[in-house]
């Protein structure tokens, strides 16, 4: 590649909010709806990355004052903030949240209102809104501040699993100190703090948690310390779990052959990569990570054509999963490479995206 066009990137999972509503108490309720105001459109809306239409939706709630309840306020804030950090306004994101009271005042408690919740006790905050709160500093600059908070947050979520251990909803709390791990972790991996990494992740597995997703994270922060056998056996371990559960779904079996394809990567045998990743597309058509990297691997092998073929098929079959920057910079990589018109490719696919891509989308990834 030339000195202008950047080194191509491999897919990375990089989720920056969990669901908002995955806490077993909602389990009560008949419908979203029930839960708070209109919240079944508010999900449809997130659900379709339509933030500015989400912002809309706030702002009209506010002022005809359709929010009767302490936490339908909260409810709607939360998504007003996430919508703002979806469309990247971080200083207005930070700005509202920080209007807020302490997320642990007695303000968001349920019993503080007994008339309105009877028999309701606890905190009425959303995960979701703790989260953000540790997010915007990161997303701001502000590291330290933003690794302070998510260490917080961790604590938070620790000590509500030791508080509930014979509870139905720990096993939720147990997803959401994983999460918040996984946000630490890939802070400290930005800065090629590995040995951090590895000894948060270790942590974890160390109280007795099988999960092959966590192990293969091990498997990666081990290759990046150079540490390729100890990343192959890591993914042994992760072949072993999946195979003990007999009918593994296809997302696991994926996850074992996109690390034995990773690993033939690294020994730069793109053939067996290539063969690995064509088995998770057949398993699973809208495996972007398998899409993605299967194009990288067909590109080092001097194949163009096909690489962009595998890409611009994805694009089309499975645009709402595809399209993801990373895919289009790389995309566009390719078509640096490969044509002299490809200022006018790259305008076309731009203007295709303009049409179908989310409100976050950020289009300076054709790089036009």
């Amino acid at each position: 590649m030339d000195a202008e066009t950047p080194d191509p990137q491999t897919v990375t999972t990089n989720v920056e909010t969990p669901n908002l509503f995955t806490d077993p108490l909602t389990d009560q309720f008949g419908s979203l709806n029930d839960v708070a105001h209109e919240l079944a459109s508010l999900q449809d809306l997130a659900t379709r990355g339509s933030w500015r239409s989400i912002l809309d939706k706030v702002a009209r709630a506010r002022a005809q004052s359709l929010l009767n309840k302490p936490h339908d306020h909260l409810v709607y804030f939360t998504y007003n903030v996430l919508a703002l950090t979806k469309l990247r306004s971080f200083p207005e994101a930070s700005a509202e949240i920080d209007s807020l009271e302490d997320l642990d005042s007695s303000r968001y408690h349920y019993e503080t209102y007994p008339k309105v919740y009877p028999n309701r006790v606890g905190s009425m905050v959303p995960f979701s809104l703790r989260w953000l709160y540790a997010l915007l500093p990161i997303k701001l600059g502000q590291r330290q501040e933003g690794l302070d908070r998510l260490y917080c947050l961790l604590d938070f979520v620790q000590s509500k699993i030791k508080g509930k251990e014979k509870n139905v909803s720990v096993s939720v709390w147990k997803r959401r100190e994983v999460f918040v791990m996984n946000g630490i972790i890939g802070v400290h991996l930005s800065q090629k703090e590995v040995s951090v990494c590895l000894s948060l992740i270790n942590d974890l597995l160390n109280r007795d948690y099988t999960d092959p997703i966590l192990v293969s994270k091990l498997g990666y922060i081990q290759m990046q310390m150079g540490d390729l056998e100890g990343a192959k056996s890591s993914f042994n371990v992760v072949q072993g779990l999946v195979e003990k559960q007999g009918e593994a779904s296809n997302e696991l079996k994926n996850l074992v052959s996109r690390n034995k394809a990773l690993v033939y990567v690294v020994g730069k045998d793109y053939v067996s990569a290539v063969r690995e990743y064509e088995e998770c597309i057949e398993r699973e058509q809208n495996d972007v990570v398998a899409i993605n990297n299967k194009a990288l691997c067909l590109m080092y092998l001097r194949d163009l054509s096909d690489s962009i073929k595998v890409l611009e098929n994805a694009l089309e079959r499975v645009p709402t999963v595809a399209l993801n920057e990373t895919v289009v910079v790389n995309l566009c990589s390719m078509y640096e490479l490969a044509y002299v018109n490809h200022a006018d490719i790259k305008r076309t696919l731009n203007s295709w995206i303009a049409r179908v891509a989310p409100d976050d989308f950020d289009s300076s990834s054709t790089r036009i």
